[in-house]
């Protein structure tokens, strides 16, 4: 059932935080630690720490702030710093109060309250999901397709009660309808506990898995869940079979894994029929298949890993189907037969033009997606006549689209999701007898909304070694002409493309004047896979260099100048904020790094840390390699910061973040503090109960976003715009 992948979805793109009526006791509880704030920035001890790899000492003064204990951190010396910067944060924001309300009601009133997913069929049910108005979470329904009332399956505000982080995980309904499991974490360390619902009674049944990450799995003709446990260190090696009704302890192994640098993950072929086991790292992948009927029964491995080849698989009618990079960069599909996996056919070549990046199997036809040029494409191909190709056609010059939720096999439409930086979120369905999209749904903007003010542009701007890196630009039409303020924003890594999508919450910006530009550049494979991998290991720096040669290619033509420049990005993307602060301080005039991924090299040395083995053929492993240990040290922008003025800057952290742990970003600020020549702001904000994403919930986060909007315009000079 693919209704897991809806909750996949919602999971990613629902960061927020505490329930609304909590707001008011937020802000009354800030207004107390105005009275009594501080009045200087708080100093972090220094403590002598060093370490040594391959013959280079290199002084760590900060690195107490890493909790000895952690995933637990109790030790309060810790505590007592993130709280003084915590406290820091809001009095230095307090007198930006009112515009930080003013652009949460603005971001709020942007907010459907009352919304609702467009329903899909699935078997002999109708699914959707839904908000009700003033609430943070969604409830999900299902109604008889042959027709019937609405029942709710699950509401994630009753089971959030209570909690100050609440994030659904897996969602899966079994096949013959009657189970519901779901997977939900309370704190934000993807930690997630599993129950299994009887929707016939309403019932939880005693079943309890916990200490999950990824999906649900049903299997055995739905007398089973396939899922996948977490180890200590947050790596899930195993693909697991628990039967409903038997002891958790008694759950058979369908497969370790190893290797500790791979993950492993399981799902259903597209005719549901068979078990595919997944594992991989972030350059190479092996796949097992088993019968879905029989999961503890003989599997057959499609082709023995090789470092550097990637590929998944899919399989309808005993013929399988491989999508694969091992002929090129780009990835081709290949078939094969199931009595020799691993002797690939190809059916589409790879192409240094076209990027394939996925496909789908139905019944009577296959999709490819991929990318020309940069821009999403979606094809629909034809079993019998490779010749036989059906692109879906879009509006807009610039613009992201692909496959949205299809569960069915045997299906006349397919369901798709559309958006540029100026069209809202857009779900269709393309009929398939005609060849036309029909809209069934745009995101509602109840404030109001009116497309015609507001215009992109999608431009190349030359980097330094001569590369055309792409940028995706939105503003209002009546901005007023020459430069002025623009807000620039990139990832740049992992492969993860950033598309040219809409944002309500952006208009609080565009409407202030600022344009706001999204840097293509290498490090995500925006131009295909070769511009990731130009971003990557021993070229991470091409994906600095292109930020900054973007900013300045802005600057010269004029779409902003020096000083009114911000930039923000999270995660691989806060270490990118990271290093071009340390790099070209003078062009930003506000820098906003989100859960920064800056103490590189200390984390890449580290392989008791969650992710650090499988991040090695990302960033490289300086543990094995002098080479990488210098390079990373290059410009790891903890390793790099010097005395020198620095922009002001606002960075975010999460105590309980598994991916980038609090430490990095609260080291990064004690030594900036020490370290730079300025007087510029330097804040830090760390959320207490929540991880990666922050807080949880669909409104809080606006706040949180409120607050970053009204740093920039503070930092910018806009704040009375």
């Amino acid at each position: 059932m693919k209704l897991a992948q809806v909750a996949t979805i919602a999971l990613f793109a629902v960061l927020a935080a505490q329930p609304l009526a909590a707001q008011d006791d937020v802000r009354s509880k800030d207004m107390e630690l105005t009275e009594n704030a501080p009045t200087a920035p708080p100093v972090a001890e220094k403590r002598e720490h060093s370490y040594s790899h391959h013959g280079i000492t290199i002084s760590d003064p900060y690195h107490w702030l890493k909790d000895q204990s952690y995933p637990v951190v109790d030790d309060e010396d810790v505590l007592d710093y993130v709280k003084a910067e915590n406290a820091w944060f809001e009095a230095r924001m307090a007198p930006q109060q009112g515009l930080v309300d003013t652009i949460y009601e603005e971001l709020k009133g942007r907010v459907k309250e009352d919304d609702s997913s467009v329903p899909q069929k699935d078997g002999d049910w109708i699914y959707w999901s839904k908000f009700d108005e003033g609430q943070e979470y969604r409830k999900w329904y299902r109604r008889p397709a042959a027709g019937g009332d609405e029942v709710l399956i699950l509401d994630e505000n009753a089971l959030a009660e209570g909690k100050d982080y609440f994030r659904l995980g897996a969602l899966s309904v079994s096949n013959n309808g009657r189970f519901l499991a779901y997977s939900s974490d309370d704190n934000g360390s993807e930690r997630y506990t599993a129950r299994i619902k009887d929707l016939e009674t309403g019932e939880l049944l005693a079943d309890e898995l916990t200490n999950l990450r990824g999906g649900l799995t049903w299997v055995a003709k739905d007398t089973a869940l396939v899922y996948g446990p977490s180890t200590e260190e947050w790596r899930t090696l195993e693909a697991k079979l628990h039967v409903i009704g038997t002891p958790v302890e008694s759950d058979a192994t369908l497969y370790k894994e190893e290797d500790q640098s791979f993950g492993v993950g399981a799902g259903l072929s597209a005719q549901e029929d068979w078990l595919v086991i997944a594992t991989g790292d972030n350059e190479t992948s092996e796949v097992r298949l088993v019968r879905a009927d029989d999961p503890t029964g003989e599997q057959i491995l499609i082709k023995p890993r090789v470092k550097g080849v990637e590929y998944d698989v899919d399989i309808r009618d005993g013929k399988l189907y491989v999508h694969t990079n091992d002929e090129h960069v780009n990835f081709r599909l290949a078939t094969a037969n199931l009595d020799a996996p691993g002797e690939w056919e190809t059916l589409i070549a790879g192409s240094d033009e076209f990027y394939l990046t996925g496909f789908e199997l139905y019944k009577d036809f296959y999709v490819t997606e991929g990318r020309l040029n940069g821009l999403d494409q979606v094809q629909v191909r034809s079993y019998a006549d490779a010749s036989k190709i059906t692109p879906i056609a879009f509006p807009e010059a610039s613009y992201s689209a692909g496959l949205s939720n299809n569960p069915e096999y045997d299906v006349d439409k397919l369901r798709l999701v559309y958006e540029s930086m100026v069209t809202p979120d857009s779900v269709y369905d393309f009929h398939l007898a005609d060849a036309r999209l029909e809209l069934l749904k745009q995101q509602e903007i109840p404030s109001g909304y009116d497309a015609s003010l507001y215009t992109t542009e999608r431009l190349t701007i030359e980097a330094r070694d001569g590369t055309m890196v792409p940028v995706s630009v939105v503003y209002r039409k009546d901005r007023p002409a020459g430069a002025g303020p623009l807000h620039l924003y990139a990832y740049g890594a992992y492969g993860y493309a950033v598309p040219p999508g809409f944002s309500s919450s952006r208009l609080s910006l565009l409407d202030r004047g600022m344009a706001f530009a999204i840097a293509h550049i290498r490090g995500g494979d925006d131009l295909g896979r070769r511009w990731y991998l130009q971003g990557k290991l021993n070229e991470r720096t091409n994906t600095f260099n292109d930020f900054v040669d973007v900013a300045k290619g802005l600057v010269a033509k004029g779409y902003t100048e020096k000083g009114m420049l911000s930039a923000s990005g999270g995660s691989a993307g806060g270490e990118l904020m990271g290093v071009i602060v340390n790099t070209d301080p003078d062009l930003w005039g506000a820098v906003v790094a989100h859960v920064p991924f800056v103490d590189v090299l200390n984390t890449m040395l580290d392989e008791s840390l969650p992710l650090t083995p499988g991040e090695w053929p990302e960033w490289g492993d300086p543990i094995r390699s002098k080479q990488a240990f210098a390079y990373i040290l290059s410009y790891s922008p903890y390793d790099q910061v010097s005395a020198q003025v620095y922009p002001p800057m606002l960075v975010t952290a999460g105590l309980n973040d598994p991916r980038v742990t609090y430490w990095e970003p609260a080291k990064w600020v004690a030594l900036l503090r020490d370290t730079k020549t300025d007087d510029n702001e330097l804040l830090l904000k760390t959320n207490m109960g929540a991880g990666h994403g922050g807080k949880s919930g669909r409104f809080a986060s606006l706040y949180e976003t409120a607050e970053e909007y009204a740093f920039i315009l503070w930092q910018l000079g806009l704040a009375g715009e």
